[in-house]
């Protein structure tokens, strides 16, 4: 069959037998009849005639599916963590993942050996594990900052390119960690951050890789990335560093009873050091419903950089690295080897008593989902580029389509992370349709949403201080009640469009911890809390979270 002849869900460089149609995570393929066939056929039928300018109102994105991953996972080739390849996949697949980024901590024996190696089990496990995307990535130490996703589409080049960037970019082999205040190097590790993002970037524009993408890992645990890092990375290549984890990994850290009195969801634990930006309040160090204060203050940082008009995505994941409640340990090194000299860790060996941990197996709680137009590697990564993200804990909602048109229209409207263009005072409809936990979770619990919150901020373009964290003129517009409610239904909220552009995004939780917002109730009135330390049950208080939708109203 020739790549004219393969079917239109298909990428080229995956077996059609990767699509299961019996998978868990790829049901929603098939409740949309004729998705990945006709649909798409229409999908792209001609645009309609253009406004003499080349721009016209309204807009057109095409039908999606859902693939569900996880793009923060460590094995035994990083130092701290602790599992086999073989059982991370099999987690992943238990849990219906259908793509996975394994993303190693930056070390010399990383490196030096451990990358090379890595890339031979991940190219096995590929072959192995037909039904799942398996990307080869690196947790990055950012120069002056904390951490990051980066990952690059499977090519003869992928562990060249990642090995290269580590060796000539990671701020723990370089020691250019420091980013204090007070530190002399600031400015030069600051600057090195944004050189290796624009490295990234003249990779994929070569075609040395297919293509390359960055996330920041949770930016709130230390509070170390500035605002302005943050903006300053996305600036550098925009189409290459595209969000941040929404909520961290390790939520499994504050079960009752399990690692102590003072633990909280993320193990975000910490307090301000001399290396935290100074403008964060004491709060921003905590979980907010098991998300990073970033992006759970409506209003928030999250919300500033969005303000700017720009799309900023967020994600959740796994961030695995030792299992709450699993009973295996870490190997024994053999006489006179070390990570630094191996690259890897010893096989893990089952102890059949609990060991220490915070994290959840990939897909067991934390899940992305990326909207795609067919199946393969290079359509998630650009899935996520173009925004096409949601995210939920505790599987809370099987799926969720986002729709925003004008009224009047007759297609399909634009989604998550597009722009819909209107006109100053034009009439609206957010159409969100959403399919219900249909089983029970890993817990054994079968969720319930309980409300949909509405987020609507203002578009105000670039900012003067490019250290705020604050975005006025969002906040929560509309809270729907759908408290019993299951199946697949359609929530159809009416906007008007006024004289500024501006976004909306979604949110919304199992009803089970709600308070004030962290701005105040007339910006958010029933927003996530944090937990009481050491009393943080990750299944007793889930949410989801979309990327935004943005509006820009001609003449704004």
């Amino acid at each position: 069959m020739s790549e004219q002849q393969l079917p239109v869900w298909a990428d080229p460089s995956v077996s059609p037998a990767a699509l299961d149609p019996q998978g868990v995570s790829r049901r929603g393929l098939l409740r949309r009849a004729g998705l990945f066939g006709a649909a798409f056929a229409l999908g792209s039928a001609a645009a309609p005639a253009l406004a003499a300018d080349g721009r016209r109102p309204g807009g057109e994105d095409p039908r999606l599916a859902y693939l569900v991953g996880d793009h923060h996972i460590h094995s035994v080739y990083s130092h701290d963590a602790k599992y086999t390849f073989s059982q991370l996949a099999a987690a992943g697949a238990k849990y219906g993942l259908d793509w996975m980024v394994f993303t190693e901590h930056s070390n010399f024996g990383h490196a030096d050996f451990g990358a090379a190696l890595e890339n031979r089990e991940i190219l096995d496990a590929r072959a192995e594990n037909p039904r799942q995307l398996i990307f080869q990535g690196l947790e990055w130490y950012i120069p002056a900052a904390e951490h990051c996703t980066v990952f690059t589409a499977p090519g003869p080049h992928e562990v060249d390119v990642l090995t290269r960037f580590e060796s000539a970019y990671d701020g723990k082999l370089l020691a250019y960690d420091k980013g204090g205040p007070a530190d002399a190097d600031t400015a030069r590790n600051e600057a090195h951050a944004v050189k290796a993002i624009k490295w990234l970037a003249e990779q994929r524009r070569s075609g040395y890789v297919d293509d390359v993408l960055v996330l920041a890992n949770h930016p709130m645990r230390l509070g170390i990335d500035s605002p302005h890092e943050m903006r300053n990375w996305r600036d550098a290549a925009p189409e290459i560093m595209i969000g941040m984890e929404g909520a961290p990994g390790a939520q499994g850290a504050a079960i009752p009873g399990w690692r102590g009195a003072t633990s909280i969801r993320g193990e975000y634990e910490n307090k301000p050091s001399a290396q935290s930006w100074p403008g964060y309040p004491a709060d921003a160090y905590l979980t907010y419903g098991g998300f990073d204060w970033a992006t759970a203050t409506v209003g928030g940082l999250w919300d500033s950089m969005l303000a700017e008009g720009r799309l900023f995505s967020v994600t959740t994941n796994s961030d695995a690295h030792r299992i709450v409640f699993d009973t295996w340990k870490n190997g024994d090194w053999q006489p006179g080897q070390t990570f630094d000299s191996t690259g890897r860790l010893p096989d893990p060996v089952n102890t059949d008593s609990p060991q220490p941990g915070s994290d959840f197996w990939p897909g067991q709680f934390s899940r992305t989902h990326v909207g795609v137009t067919r199946y393969g590697y290079r359509a998630v990564m650009a899935g996520m580029r173009a925004g096409r993200v949601w995210l939920d804990h505790g599987h809370l909602l099987d799926g969720l389509e986002v729709r925003l048109i004008r009224d009047g229209d007759r297609g399909r409207g634009v989604t998550l992370g597009g722009r819909l263009r209107v006109r100053k005072g034009e009439k609206l409809t957010l159409n969100v349709t959403v399919t219900t936990a249909s089983r029970p979770n890993p817990q054994r619990i079968l969720p319930e949403l309980a409300h949909v919150d509405v987020i609507r901020g203002a578009v105000r373009g670039k900012v003067a201080d490019r250290d705020t964290w604050k975005a006025p003129d969002t906040r929560v517009v509309r809270t729907q009640d759908v408290s019993g409610r299951t199946g697949t239904y359609t929530l159809r909220i009416p906007l008007t469009a006024g004289e500024e552009s501006f976004y909306v995004r979604l949110r919304g939780s199992d009803g089970n911890r709600n308070g004030t917002g962290y701005l105040g109730a007339s910006v958010d009135p029933r927003g996530p809390v944090p937990h009481a330390p050491g009393d943080g049950d990750p299944w007793a208080d889930t949410w989801f979270y979309s990327n935004p939708v943005f509006v820009d109203v001609e003449g704004a």
